[in-house]
Formats: structure tokens, C-alpha cells, sequence
């Protein structure tokens, strides 16, 4: 859970609200604080549900493995309609957890970099269709960003995304990967202090 700041990443980085690790950047703090907000404690009402960005926080903070993300996000989704989803939640990143980036570039000289690795699926019937399909999407934008297309986008929708949901989706999951790895970079800078 965030303590002793009012920025999220600085929380969840472990920096006391003094620090001055992110002070020559003060506008991409204040944008990134405004985002972490817009998504998660005032989102707009027409907009995807607010348990369900909480549920797909906690399955990113799981898949990244990063504690402190995983407690913070685990404490917000305890206090949402998607509370009894934890259990299936913390399951379904557990079995998702892997390295990566995968996946294949188009034919040229980045093409020595493609990896193959595992495509995950997500289990529908403890989780429902839309949250199973979202959740496969976020591992696919995690660990398999140079594969994401338009077959990704057709499950989506099959499973009931509305394309306003779907760019909100996708939005949330890189704007997670963002603040949980700047946050990583962040308690690593702290530490070599």
C-alpha cells in the first residue's frame, strides 16, 4: 500500500516524499501522477469499470512480479465489487509468469532478435469472458508486444470489448508497465545511494 507520498510511483518506488530522484523531471511526474489518477481514482463514468482496471492491475503487477505493485493494487481491488476475484487473479499471473520481450519482427535486420516464447490463455470460467480476453491481451502487450494485431483486437471484441474499452485497455496495461518498471529503476537508484 502507498505510504508517505502523494505520487504513486515515488510509493510505490519506497521514496519519501522528499526525495529528490524524480525532481528534474517535474512535468513527467505531475503527467504520469495524472494518468495513475484518471485510471484509477477518477475514472470517467462511460468508461471500462473501475474493478475491472483494477483486476487487470493486479494480473500486470503479477506478471511483472513486482511487489510492492502487486500490494498496493491487491489493497485497491480488496475494497471493489472484484474483491472474490483475487484468488483467480494471483492464479492467473502465476501462470502467465515468464521473461520476454517475445516474438517476431517483420523479415530485415531485427529479424535475428525474434524469440518465440509461451502464449498464455486465461481461464474463462473462474474469471468470465472479458476478463479472461483482457487478460490474455495484457500478456500479450507484456511479453509478446511485436506479435499484438489485429487477431488480438477480434478476441476482444468477441468476448464484448467496445473499441472505446479496447484502446482504454491497452492504455492501462502500458501505462502499468511504465510506472511499475520506473518504479523498479527508481528503488534500484535509492539503493546505490
Amino acid at each position: 500500500m502507498m505510504t508517505g507520498s502523494d505520487d504513486a510511483i515515488d510509493a510505490l518506488a519506497g521514496l519519501p516524499a522528499d526525495s529528490g530522484l524524480r525532481a528534474l523531471r517535474p512535468e513527467a511526474r505531475a503527467y504520469a501522477q495524472k494518468s495513475y489518477e484518471a485510471l484509477f481514482l477518477r475514472p470517467a463514468r462511460d468508461m471500462m469499470p473501475l474493478d475491472e482496471r483494477l483486476a487487470i492491475a493486479c494480473f500486470v503487477a503479477g506478471l511483472h512480479q513486482d511487489a510492492p505493485a502487486i500490494e498496493h493494487y491487491g489493497a485497491l481491488l480488496l475494497d471493489s465489487p472484484a474483491a472474490s476475484l483475487s484468488a483467480a487473479i494471483a492464479a492467473a499471473a502465476s501462470a502467465g509468469a515468464t521473461t520476454g520481450p517475445y516474438g517476431a519482427f517483420p523479415p530485415g535486420p531485427l529479424s535475428v532478435e525474434d524469440m518465440s516464447g509461451p502464449h498464455y490463455a486465461a481461464d474463462a470460467a473462474a474469471l468470465g469472458p472479458r476478463l479472461a480476453a483482457a487478460f490474455k491481451h495484457a500478456h500479450l502487450l507484456v511479453f509478446h508486444p511485436r506479435d499484438a494485431g489485429r487477431t488480438a483486437i477480434e478476441d476482444l471484441v468477441a468476448a464484448g470489448w467496445s473499441s472505446t474499452e479496447i484502446v482504454t485497455l491497452s492504455q492501462l496495461i502500458s501505462f502499468l508497465t511504465f510506472q511499475i518498471r520506473t518504479a523498479g529503476g527508481l528503488r534500484l537508484l535509492a539503493a546505490t545511494k
